[in-house]
C-alpha cells in the first residue's frame, strides 16, 4: 500500500491462504488503481483444496506443499505432479479472491514454479477458466553489467540464464492460452541485494517494451520473523527505495510510463 501510494508500485498480487489475507482485501480495496493479481503457492505453502485433492502436491503432516522449490522442480520434470491437481488448486485460489470481491488482474506464482511447462500450462487453463486475462513473463534480458561488480548475485544470474532457453515455451504457451503478458521481468537477479545504484541503473537501461520490475518491499518487523523467508531487511530497503522521489524523477526522464496490469490489459501496451 505505501509503496503504491507514495512510491512507483502499480500491482501486487497476493496469497489465497496468506494469514493476513482478509486484512489484504480490505485495503486493496481501498486503492482503486492498484492492481492486484494472484499470487499461486504450489510451493512453502498450504492448499486451499482438500489434500485429497491435491493428493500429488502436498506432503506432511500438517498438509503442505513441497519445499525446498528443488523437490518441487524434480516432481514435475518426472511428472509426479498431477496436472488436473495443479489447475484445480490454481482455480481455488483465483476464485478464493474473486469471492473475496477481488478483480484479479493477472497471476504470477511463488517462488516462479510457472517457469515450468509442466506447472505453466495447468496454470494457464486455470486463469482462462476464472477469467484472469494475464500472467507475469518470469524471464527478461539476462544483462551480465548490471551485477558484474556483485559477485554474491553471479550464482542467481547463472540460475536465470540456465532457464532462459523456457523462455520461447513461455511465449507459445501464453499465446495459445489467449493470455496477455509483458515482454519480460527486471529484478529477479537482483532479489534481496537491490540497492538505489542497482535500481537506478535497471531504469537508466530498461530496453523497450512493456517490463515488470519485480519487487519485495515490506517491513522488517516481529510479523515477518514468523515467516520462513530469505528477503528481510532487504523489504525494507526496497520500500525505501520505491517510495524515494528520485526513482520516480528518475522514471520520468528515462521516458518510462508508469503503468498497472490494468492498464496493461485495458490498453494492449
Amino acid at each position: 500500500m505505501e509503496g503504491h501510494q507514495q512510491g512507483v508500485v502499480t500491482s501486487a498480487t497476493l496469497m489465497a491462504n496468506g494469514p493476513a489475507f482478509q486484512e489484504a482485501v480490505q485495503l486493496s480495496q481501498s486503492v482503486p488503481k492498484l492492481s492486484v493479481g494472484c499470487h499461486i503457492v504450489l510451493t512453502d505453502g498450504a492448499p486451499v483444496l482438500d489434500a485429497s485433492q491435491v493428493s500429488t502436491l502436498v506432503e506432511g503432516q500438517p498438509i503442505r506443499f513441497r519445499d525446498p522449490l528443488s523437490m518441487v522442480v524434480l516432481a514435475a520434470i518426472a511428472g509426479r505432479l498431477d496436472q488436473d491437481q495443479i489447475q484445480a488448486e490454481a482455480k481455488a485460489q483465483i476464485r478464493k479472491l474473486q469471492s473475496a470481491g477481488i478483480v484479479v488482474s493477472h497471476f504470477d506464482s511463488h517462488k516462479h514454479t510457472h517457469l515450468l511447462p509442466q506447472i505453466l500450462r495447468p496454470l494457464l487453463r486455470a486463469a482462462k477458466a476464472c477469467g484472469v486475462p494475464a500472467v507475469r513473463n518470469p524471464f527478461g534480458p539476462v544483462r551480465f553489467g548490471d551485477i558484474r561488480n556483485r559477485p554474491r548475485l553471479w550464482k542467481r544470474f547463472g540460475e536465470i540464464k540456465v532457464l532462459s532457453p523456457l523462455a520461447a515455451k513461455f511465449q507459445r504457451a501464453t499465446e495459445q492460452a489467449g493470455l496477455k503478458t509483458p515482454d519480460g521481468t527486471l529484478g529477479i537477479v537482483s532479489t534481496g541485494a537491490l540497492d538505489e545504484s542497482l535500481f537506478h541503473s535497471i531504469l537508466r537501461s530498461l530496453p523497450p517494451g512493456t517490463w515488470e520490475f519485480v519487487c519485495h518491499p515490506g517491513y522488517n518487523d516481529s510479523e515477518l520473523q514468523k515467516v520462513q523467508t530469505r528477503l528481510r531487511e532487504s523489504r525494507a530497503e526496497e520500500l525505501r527505495i520505491l517510495t524515494s522521489a528520485k526513482s520516480r524523477e528518475l522514471a520520468m526522464e528515462a521516458g518510462i510510463e508508469l503503468i498497472s496490469y490494468q492498464d496493461f490489459v485495458r490498453n494492449g501496451a
